[in-house]
């Protein structure tokens, strides 16, 4: 259990610090202004100072997300391997996560290959299940993607906070909604699902879009599903985003 709670230390430390620091500078800011107003401006400068950094890197963290880059995507990524406890296994499964979200089978299994088993690769069921279930979507696999997404789905939630409970518990749904859409066999509720995911969680973006204009397809709304796939990235041969682009503009433009 020890180098569970090391990750869980050095994944959460700096964000539980970053908020106290926010809670003290409140604190602060409230008794200056109350003694006197003209504090106002300065402090409406500091919070600038502080908000504005960490919006920016989130935003820009998003918009590579969003543009299917998977070279600048895990070369970014990789600064950040040499942190993480048992790089040996987790840095090989971060690096199959980004390939499996845009579509890269083969470079997927090969990270796959690479990861060191052990303690660590057996605590990282879920992060398995995960890459497991997108590439047998990819791959044709329908039942047996089907299979994994439902598995991974109802895995005990990890004891953290509220809102990361809410986020883990919709993307294991986008999975499972994943599957089906591509299994034909989606249930009413999963377009709001997958809409959500792509929203909420820009690494499965367009996966989530891919699988949501699929639905839309089978739902006989086209014109909605033309309008999904209008500005995708232009994937390139090896991503299995390529064929479904292909095969689903072909669709609808018979």
């Amino acid at each position: 259990m020890s180098h569970v709670l090391v990750h869980i230390v050095n994944r959460f430390l700096p964000r539980a610090l970053s908020i106290a620091s926010l809670a003290l500078l409140a604190f602060v800011s409230a008794r200056l202004i109350a003694r006197d107003v003209r504090f106002v401006a300065v402090v409406l400068v500091v919070a600038v100072a502080f908000v504005v950094p960490a919006w920016l890197a989130r935003r820009r963290m998003r918009q590579l997300l969003l543009s299917g880059d998977i070279s600048r995507i895990v070369g970014t990524w990789q600064s950040s391997f040499r942190k993480v406890t048992h790089p040996e296994t987790m840095a090989p499964l971060v690096t199959a996560t980004a390939y499996a979200a845009y579509g890269f089978i083969d470079r997927a299994h090969d990270a796959l290959s690479r990861a060191a088993k052990g303690p660590a690769w057996e605590a990282a069921v879920e992060q398995r299940l995960f890459i497991e279930a997108l590439l047998d979507v990819y791959v044709g696999e329908r039942s047996r993607a089907l299979s994994k997404a439902e598995e991974l789905e109802n895995l005990p939630l990890p004891n953290v906070g509220f809102w990361m409970r809410r986020k883990i518990s919709l993307l294991r749904r986008g999975v499972g909604a994943l599957a089906r859409a591509f299994a034909h066999s989606s249930r009413s509720e999963d377009e709001a699902v997958l809409r959500e995911v792509a929203r909420s969680s820009p690494l499965v973006h367009w996966a989530m879009r891919y699988a949501r204009a699929v639905f839309l397809v089978d739902a006989g709304r086209q014109g909605e599903a033309r309008t999904l796939l209008a500005d995708a990235p232009v994937w390139p041969e090896e991503s299995a985003f390529r064929s479904f682009h292909d095969e689903l503009t072909a669709q609808l433009a018979s």
